[in-house]
């Protein structure tokens, strides 16, 4: 088991928290049709085809260059840019996420953003266990809900037969992600993901026996539990695409009579799925070992996906 039962369960709901807010700010703005702010509104699509020529090209690109800028800053300690990178980002998202609470209206989205501005502020130059935490819980569902509308059931699962692949390379292959959470973590003070240090038994005990005196001058090191944002998003992606799709069949007239029916509840059962996936890694995964979740959390997700299609 890589972490206690209490850190794993935290880390579980938090996780599980997320997904059902994605659904909820999806809902705001795909299905009662309320407008993106700060100009994230997607384009109209033309025909289905234009899943698969463009929005799903330009989303693998999009991903592509965020990684290699990622790289290249990691590299060369671009250590203000990343900042201003992830505080924009940030500011945006918790907006996107506070304005879903109002119906399309003047100064709404510039209301929004004034009130997100002191929680991006604390949580980038600002070390906060809690405020991370916290705001993680709603920036993924603001940045899913840009994504959402530019795919389909079959181009999402596309996407994440990709990323689970990219996922194993950079965890177990050349482990860019491990270097690039730890400079995230050590060097700028921000993780994009969730964030929950706690301490083990044996350093539990050996502080109880320390004097007051004696723990004043001791660094503790305490270990971390960590899941990246990645690993948080793309459920949420995939889930509330299933929640936004009313029927669709096969692409390019495959099998015409096979159709996938989405909503709610087949949203629910991917993340269900996702749920039993991640949690089978956090309970079989070794201590002190790199893992990449993708690969478990997308066959959970394919899994609820065929669950779904059974029972509905």
């Amino acid at each position: 088991m890589k972490h206690n039962l209490k850190i794993t369960f935290i880390l579980l709901a938090m996780f599980i928290a997320t997904q059902f807010i994605g659904l909820y700010v999806i809902n705001h703005y795909s299905i009662q049709g309320n407008t993106l702010p700060y100009g994230m509104e997607p384009p109209e699509i033309q025909e289905d085809t234009d899943f698969y020529t463009s929005f799903l090209p330009s989303i693998i690109i999009a991903f592509v260059i965020a990684v290699i800028l990622l790289i290249l800053f990691t590299r060369f300690k671009f250590d203000f840019v990343m900042k201003f990178w992830f505080f924009i980002v940030i500011l945006i998202s918790i907006a996107i996420f506070f304005n879903s609470f109002f119906p399309d209206e003047k100064y709404i989205s510039l209301l929004a953003l004034i009130f997100a501005l002191p929680l991006a502020i604390m949580k980038v130059y600002r070390r906060s266990f809690l405020i991370h935490n916290l705001t993680e819980l709603v920036i993924y569902p603001s940045i899913a809900a840009i994504f959402v509308p530019l795919l389909n059931i079959w181009t999402v699962i596309i996407l994440l037969i990709l990323i689970s692949i990219y996922d194993m390379w950079a965890v177990w292959k050349s482990g860019i992600m491990q270097k690039m959470a730890k400079y995230q973590i050590n060097q700028l003070k921000i993780f994009s993901g969730f964030f929950v240090p706690y301490l083990s038994k044996n350093m539990k005990s050996n502080i109880k026996d320390l004097s007051k005196s004696k723990l004043k001058n001791k660094k503790v090191k305490a270990n971390v539990a960590i899941l990246g944002g990645g690993d948080v998003i793309f459920p949420i992606i995939t889930a509330g695409v299933v929640y936004i799709t009313d029927k669709i069949s096969l692409p390019f007239g495959w099998f015409p009579n096979f159709v996938f029916e989405g909503g709610f509840w087949p949203a629910v059962f991917v993340i269900l799925g996702a749920t039993m996936g991640l949690s089978y890694l956090f309970f079989f995964a070794e201590k002190k070992k790199f893992y990449p979740a993708m690969p478990f959390i997308s066959l959970g997700m394919l899994l609820g996906l065929i669950a779904s299609l059974i029972i509905f």
